[in-house]
Order: C-alpha cells, then structure tokens, then sequence
C-alpha cells in the first residue's frame, strides 16, 4: 500500500470549523481540488453559481451554522465552499451490534468524490454538553459521523430516493424533482441536525428523541449507539416523520422493509441503467453482508470486504463511546474499475480521550 498518511487529530475546541478552515488552508483547497475534478468540466466552471444557489438555499433553513459557513467560505477564499457543504453522501453502510455487552457503531462512508479518504481529519470539538470527536475535513460544518465518549456515536445514511417513475432512463427527472422539494422545505439539514445532537444532548436517549422528532430538510438514515447494553438503533426519517429499528439495526441505502415509491440509492455510474430492483438488491447486499458479519470490532478491520467495501468506499469507522474507541482509515480508488486501496494509516483514539 506505499507509504500511508497519518489522519490528523485536530483540536478546534476554541474557534471550531471556523478556525479549523483558517488555519488548514492549504488542505481545504486541495479537498475542493480533488472534489471537483470528479466533476464534468461545464459544472466545475459553475462553482460561483451552485455556491450561490446552496447559500440561498441554507439561509433558508433552519441550520444553525450558516453563519459559520459564511465565514469559512470568506476565510477560505475560493468558490465551492458553499457547494461542498450542501452536497448530501452518496451511500454507505453502517451496523450497531453489542460485543460483551458494549455497543459498537462500525460504518463505512461512500461518496463520489476523490480526495475524502487522503484529506480526511478527526476534529475534537465541544458544545454545552460535553466534548466528542468528529470525522470531518477542513471547510465542511456539518457532521456525518461522530464519537461522543460516555455519550454515543452515530452516523448518517443517505436515505432512498422517492420516486414518481420507474425506468432507469426518468431517473434524473426524480432527483430534479426531489431537489426542487428540498428547495422548498426550511428544516435543518441532517448533518447540521446531528453536529447540534453532538453538541446539546447528554446521552442515548436525548440523542435518540432529537433525530427521531427533529423535522429535517430531506429524509435521512441515522445509526447510533449508546453505551450500555440495548443502547442502539436504526432512526429511518423522513422530513417530519419517523420509523426506528432497534431489533435488525443495520442500515445501507433503503428503508429495512422495502416501500412502494421508494428506491435505494445507486452509484451515479449507474444512473440511466440500474433497475428499481436491482437498486433494492445492492443495497439490500451491502447491509445483508454487514450484518451477518462475524468479525469482531477493534482490530484490523476485517468487516470491510465486498460489497461493504467498493469503488466509492472513501472511509471506514469503528467507534465504543462506552469505551471511548474510534478508529478512522481513509480509501482513495486507484483505477477507474478496482477496489480502493488504504491510503491513510488506522487513526485510533483510546480510552476516554478527554
């Protein structure tokens, strides 16, 4: 695997996004390098408009960071701050399972974009609740994954995509359309709503209650552990409502039981030609696969095979609050068609950590 990087730990406890982008300036501009080179170039001379077009669209929600990411996107200097932090994960797989009676959350984030997995970071942050630690990157405000110690940890899934057709081909015409909902909905965005769960909220069930009754701006799958014994669930979300598993909790891309007009989320590789049936499959596969898993937690990783691990994988978590384990390692692609290779060295935080 060559020589790998160290994931930074990076404490912004004092000054927070803000002060992180400001200070990792040089690694936010080459996050936003390698995230829009992915991007056709028509769309990357467009990154003035689509910031323009987030920023309207942020202001008009109910997120409580706009302001932070006003000032980041200053800070920083250059277009695509705004994009970049109202672009929504692609997919991912996540399980909560029990190993002698301790809740863990294992993940794995999958996304598009190039340069997530070599730029990633932990930010140690604070709110009024206590410390936690966030998997996050220089320039983006919001948290996808996070480990709260002696609190919880918890992840988010990009949710189905609801859809008015059927044919691969109209499939398009749906995303357009989910957008245009989006655009008229002014709830919180997930990642905003669980970055303020991290911060506010003093332990399994108050996180529990926030993300189950929280209304959202575009539905959303949450996996979160507490720590102790049954502290765990899958939170299904829609905008205002709500279905949460605490029996089969693993999650992928689709709702666990399958909802007329809902489809799982596919690669964007198979846009104009994947089936409604075979999106539900893939998905289905990767959470099928995660959970009947029988590799223990906290080592070498060894869950994260196919089809948990796949072209898009950019990182992979383990997390214990209740032991206050988090372990990061980062994925970039090597080739247009094989497996992505480790490209940054297993961050591990021990013990409480704070």
């Amino acid at each position: 695997m060559g020589n790998l990087i160290s994931i930074p730990v990076t404490d912004i406890r004092e000054g927070g996004p803000v002060r992180h982008a400001i200070d990792a300036r040089a690694r936010a501009r080459a996050l936003r390098d390698d995230c829009v080179a992915w991007l056709p170039r028509p769309l990357q001379a467009l990154l003035p408009a689509l910031d323009a077009i987030t920023r309207r669209w942020l202001a008009r929600s109910a997120s409580p960071y706009v302001t932070e990411i006003r000032s980041i996107a200053a800070a920083l200097g250059f277009p695509g701050v705004w994009f970049l932090n109202g672009t929504y994960e692609w997919g991912c797989t996540a399980l909560a399972r029990e190993e002698a009676e301790l809740p863990w959350l294992v993940r794995t984030l999958d996304w598009p974009f190039r340069g997530l997995g070599q730029h990633l970071e932990v930010a140690r942050m604070r709110g009024p609740a206590g410390e936690f630690f966030n998997i996050a990157w220089p320039g983006y405000a919001g948290t996808l994954t996070a480990s709260a110690p002696e609190r919880f940890a918890a992840a988010i899934n990009q949710a189905p995509l609801w859809r008015r057709t059927r044919h691969p081909w109209l499939r398009p015409i749906d995303v357009a359309l989910n957008a245009l909902r989006t655009w008229r909905v002014q709830f919180c965005p997930p990642a905003h709503l669980l970055r303020g769960v991290f911060e506010t909220c003093r332990d399994f069930a108050e996180a529990r209650d926030r993300l189950e009754r929280t209304p959202i701006a575009r539905p959303a799958i949450f996996t979160m552990v507490g720590t102790k014994s049954g502290e765990r669930c899958v939170i299904e979300r829609t905008e205002e409502g709500y279905v949460t598993h605490c029996d089969i909790t693993a999650a992928a891309n689709d709702w666990l039981r399958a909802t007329p007009s809902w489809e799982a989320r596919i690669a964007t590789k198979l846009l104009l030609t994947c089936s409604y049936k075979d999106a539900a499959a893939r998905s289905r596969a990767r959470r099928e696969a995660l959970w009947s898993c029988q590799h223990g937690f906290g080592g070498d990783m060894a869950w994260l095979v196919p089809p948990v691990l796949n072209w898009f994988t950019r990182c992979a978590v383990e997390m214990c609050p209740s032991r206050g384990i988090l372990r990061v390692a980062g994925y970039e692609p090597q080739s247009e068609i094989d497996l992505p290779l480790r490209v940054t060295e297993v961050c591990q935080i021990s013990g409480q950590g704070l």
